[in-house]
């Protein structure tokens, strides 16, 4: 079903699944960009490197042909950043390096190779998460064991991983996490990236899979995981390094938990909205506690947990939803500080002692002026006994 005018294609299906990959959510923006791009794309990339950019980064209103009808198109911003860090993205995705995706957690590293990959592949779904229980045949291949008993290994019997379906297709592929994986399935990677094909040793007669042009892996890791399982030299040389900063301008991550507040209410059909001094609210404490450091010059401790901008967002949902089922549907700097405790302590209980010092320090003072502050000052100190 077509969407309403200049409308993302994210409502679309959404009371049949929960989520839709990007490709699906974002339809309308990457036919319009298809149909007005100009520029020639690497064979067999959906866009050119340009359009590619352009998808990402947004600012355009395209006119297009969407099922039938012609519409304009506006061209939403994906990710909120460094449009450079995006191009050098873009151009190492179109050589045969591989690129990572390296920044603390919640800086949206999972976001750009998900969109990445439904611009230039039309999908982002051939993914591998890593996780301490991933193997060599998560990354390769597996067989269905009852019909290798009956029939032995052919290649109707064999499981392909992502990977392999990314190869044979010319697709991206995307590596989650990846030195969360042990270091000899990281080193399943190698051969992968260098030679652009995987062995099958069980098929004498069609013992390799090579990949078609356009192949290629987006890997993420975070900087906290940075030493559980270290990638070889061999596996780093193979990688393009580009690391993703925390968000520090103000208005921008204003921008980015407004933008994704409002696309996660609508999905969850919650009739509530985040007013602009709670969502002001929300961002300013997080920012402060994050560089230790208030606007007007005031200390304050850094908390060991990491309060990145997804988690700010996350606390932005919690308190519209728990105002709507609990509370009075106005969401206030009471609900911002109530779900705000929860997140504070997710790698320390201690660090509530952070928390209280900033309410003390800094949201009593504020709340004279404001009761947005003052009732967000009182609801940490009742919440911190």
């Amino acid at each position: 079903m077509a969407s309403k005018k200049g409308e993302s294609s994210e409502s679309n299906g959404s009371s049949e699944v929960l989520r839709q990959p990007s490709e699906i959510l974002y339809r309308n923006e990457l036919d319009a960009l298809k149909q007005n791009d100009k520029d020639p794309a690497p064979d067999p990339w959906k866009l050119s490197p340009r359009a590619v950019l352009m998808y990402v980064v947004g600012g355009k209103t395209l006119k297009a042909n969407i099922d039938g009808k012609s519409i304009e198109v506006p061209i939403t911003r994906k990710f909120f950043g460094d449009d450079t860090i995006v191009e050098r993205a873009i151009v190492t995705l179109a050589s045969e390096r591989a690129l990572l995706l390296v920044g603390e957690p919640g800086t949206g590293k999972s976001w750009l190779s998900e969109h990445l990959a439904a611009a230039i592949s039309g999908v982002s779904t051939l993914t591998v998460q890593g996780t301490a229980g991933t193997t060599e045949e998560h990354i390769k291949y597996s067989w269905n064991i009852a019909r290798v008993i009956a029939e032995g290994p052919n290649p109707n019997n064999l499981i392909p991983s992502p990977t392999m379906v990314a190869m044979k297709s010319g697709s991206l592929l995307r590596f989650e996490e990846i030195t969360r994986c042990l270091p000899d399935v990281q080193d399943g990677l190698v051969s992968i990236l260098s030679d652009k094909a995987i062995a099958i040793p069980e098929l004498p007669d069609a013992n390799m899979v090579w990949a078609r042009p356009g192949f290629n892996v987006i890997a993420t890791a975070n900087t906290r995981d940075q030493g559980v399982n270290e990638l070889s030299a061999a596996l780093k040389r193979r990688f393009n390094y580009i690391h993703i900063p925390v968000i520090t301008d103000h208005k921008t991550e204003v921008a980015i938990v407004q933008k994704r507040a409002v696309e996660l209410l609508q999905r969850y059909e919650m009739p509530v909205s985040l007013p602009p001094p709670i969502i002001e609210l929300l961002t300013t404490v997080f920012r402060e506690i994050r560089e230790g450091r208030t606007d007007d010059g005031v200390s304050v401790k850094k908390p060991t947990t990491t309060v990145s901008t997804a988690e700010a967002i996350s606390v932005a949902i919690d308190a519209a939803l728990y105002s709507r089922f609990f509370g009075s549907g106005q969401i206030g700097g009471s609900d911002v500080a109530r779900n705000l405790v929860g997140s504070i302590v997710k790698e320390d209980i201690n660090d509530l002692a952070v928390l209280k010092e900033y309410a003390v320090l800094v949201a009593k003072r504020r709340g004279e002026k404001d009761k947005n502050w003052r009732d967000f000052h009182d609801t940490v100190l009742a919440s911190i006994k």
